[in-house]
């Protein structure tokens, strides 16, 4: 039997409660600053444990999500994402030893860069911006799924989704309400995958309960922040976050392949 340890690096801690804190503002007010958390873990350590510590946190924050946005999200989205994303959390399961987490990265930012810059370019140019999109079966299917498969390897699933979410437009309540089902269904549903691949050793799971206190800082943060802001500086926000976390993921996957 293993006995109990910790990851015993200061420098770890520095990086991953910052980590764990941006959860649960994203979890409670800005979905998406959750894709930082990962590319900050793994700064300190490799990309899969990265995944491992931080999914016992992301679960727990998960049930706050669920809470605070109990009575407000899109049935019609979720009827087509979560099948989507199912069919990506398997072909994460089984292909997560044979990829390569660099080209993931790189991928994952590239469509987050270039979705959130488009967008950019729009604003600048004063274009009146299209009528919201609808629920569809095959956009929503097609991005959900690419979601499950990133979410399950790197936690990263944010950018592929906003890119069929955000353009609907939707209220926010509505929008994080929607998160907060999905990634719950996600989240759970990486549990007995991950810990069949091996990625719940003593160290890791020692070291996520003991990060677990800083999800309610993050929540609080998020909730704060949610009730505060309007959906246009809502939105513009989750897009500068996008695009952030884009061009980190770019570097981190070019630098890896490097």
């Amino acid at each position: 039997m293993e006995q109990f340890s910790l990851i015993s690096d200061p420098l770890f801690y520095l990086v991953a409660i910052p980590a764990i804190i941006t959860i649960g503002i994203s979890k409670a007010g800005l979905g998406g600053t959750g894709s930082l958390a990962t590319p900050l873990m793994a700064l300190v350590v490799s990309v899969p444990q990265a995944a491992a510590v931080l999914l016992p946190s992301i679960c727990i924050a998960d049930i706050f999500a669920m809470w605070a946005f109990r009575k407000t999200w899109d049935k019609t989205n979720l009827k087509i994402m979560i099948p989507g994303a199912t069919i990506g959390i398997i072909v994460g399961t089984l292909g997560f030893k044979y990829l390569d987490s660099s080209m993931i990265k790189l991928i994952i930012g590239t469509i987050a860069v270039v979705f959130s810059f488009s967008r950019f370019i729009d604003y600048l140019r004063q274009k009146i911006p299209p009528a919201p999109t609808k629920a569809n079966i095959f956009k929503g299917g097609l991005w959900s799924s690419i979601c499950g498969f990133t979410s399950f390897v790197a936690h990263s699933g944010g950018p592929p989704l906003n890119v069929y979410l955000i353009p609907q437009r939707m209220d926010k309540t509505i929008y994080m309400g929607t998160l907060a089902v999905f990634y719950t269904y996600v989240n759970y549903a990486k549990i007995g995958p991950y810990w069949w691949l091996g990625q719940f050793n003593i160290t890791n799971l020692s070291t996520s309960f003991l990060l677990i206190l800083a999800v309610p800082i993050g929540i609080f943060i998020g909730l704060w922040i949610q009730r505060k802001i309007n959906d246009i500086v809502f939105y513009r926000t989750i897009m500068t976050i996008l695009f952030m976390t884009g061009l980190k993921l770019c570097y981190d996957g070019i630098t890896g392949l490097i």
